[in-house]
């Protein structure tokens, strides 16, 4: 079946808006109707080839549409439903049967390769394959075939613009706070960056009733934003941050989250934390050889934890619902950091989120 999809055909772009066409569905597998995907820092990570990715390539990984067909065995989604698409897993490794999908034995090649197992496409451009099946779907495309686990049914009321980028983003940075870092009423938290991944997780802060929430952020307007959303400090990322964040807290921090990357002011945050504090590292750095340098005695006598979050430990079944429910009370208003343009603007919003003009990019697909 044909469809339009924004191909990149060279490592970062950019991306060419073609005509392609997509088979039928495979056993497991679901076709689906993509009406909005979210654009990701991951996807822009891979655009650049730096994990091998194959071109020409359809990326995108925060889809939401109409189920169009599905394959042998799908029984819990039919033609019609709407649907959110998130990553991919297996189902059957340890980690998947702990309930923790994020850290599935094979979430690299089921998510990052850009094809099925088999090596296979999804997709052809003039008979010639075209990589797809990123992160389970490849949803740059008025057409992505997506795989069982990775579909979530939703109301037949559901706003696909406004929860597409749940499927990745805003549950990474949420999740970050209320499952990898599990925070609880009146503890602190410190969140670096305020992008839409920095301010899901000050959202999350708030919905955990954090008494103090710190935003680290060197754009004065992602700063603005952040205090209008709940945070009680923000502050610029210049000079000795941990200093700072000390005189606004004299014990420390209960938590320290980083979505940045930017290792000078991640390096800082060993010595943020209060006693028992936790670190979580979600930023994806510059550099493949980034460490992270821990002083053994002060964590030995802290209690300290550092440790690295993948989309935010989610279990997709269960917490997307959660994150949907929050979002209708009021308490994750993600469209106050959204914005949306047409699948045929992708490099328009691209270099938008760039230069600072747009936190969350959402593509509208007709």
């Amino acid at each position: 079946m044909e469809a339009t999809a924004a191909v990149l055909n060279q490592p970062n772009g950019p991306f060419s808006i073609e005509t392609v066409d997509v088979a039928e569905p495979r056993a497991g597998e679901v076709r689906v109707a993509v009406k909005a995907v979210g654009i990701c820092h991951t996807d822009l990570v891979i655009a650049s080839g730096a994990m091998g990715l194959t071109f020409p390539a359809i990326l995108g990984h925060e889809g939401a549409g109409i189920v169009e067909s599905v394959g042998e065995g799908v029984d819990n989604l039919r033609p019609g439903d709407k649907v959110l698409l998130t990553f991919n897993s297996c189902g059957e490794c340890k980690p998947c049967g702990h309930h923790e999908p994020a850290y599935c034995n094979s979430f690299f090649p089921l998510n990052m390769l850009a094809a099925r197992t088999d090596g296979s496409t999804r997709v052809t451009r003039n008979g010639e394959p075209v990589s797809d099946n990123f992160f389970g779907q490849s949803s740059f495309a008025s057409l992505a075939i997506a795989n069982q686990r990775n579909v979530l049914k939703l109301d037949d009321d559901a706003d696909l613009a406004t929860l597409a980028p749940l499927g990745c983003g805003i549950q990474t940075g949420v999740g970050g706070v209320l499952r990898s870092l599990g925070a609880q009423k009146g503890e602190t938290l410190v969140v670096f960056g305020a992008g839409a991944v920095g301010l899901s997780a000050l959202l999350g802060g708030l919905i955990a009733e954090c008494a103090t929430i710190i935003v680290v952020e060197p754009q004065e307007g992602r700063r603005t934003l952040a205090r209008e959303l709940g945070a009680t400090h923000v502050l610029d990322g210049q000079g000795d941050v941990a200093a700072a964040v000390r005189a606004i807290l004299p014990q420390g921090a209960d938590m320290v989250l980083d979505t940045s990357g930017f290792m000078p002011v991640v390096q800082q945050s060993v010595n943020m934390i209060a006693n028992r504090g936790r670190i979580g590292l979600l930023g994806v750095p510059g550099s493949l050889d980034a460490t992270l340098s821990v002083p053994m005695v002060q964590f030995l006598t802290q209690g300290g934890t550092v440790r690295g979050i993948v989309e935010g430990d989610s279990e997709p079944e269960v917490f997307l619902p959660e994150l949907i429910a929050h979002h209708k009370a009021g308490r994750l208003p993600i469209e106050k950091f959204s914005k949306t343009y047409s699948l045929a603007q992708i490099n328009d919003a691209i270099a938008d989120a760039h230069h600072g003009k747009a936190i969350k990019a959402i593509l509208l697909v007709d």
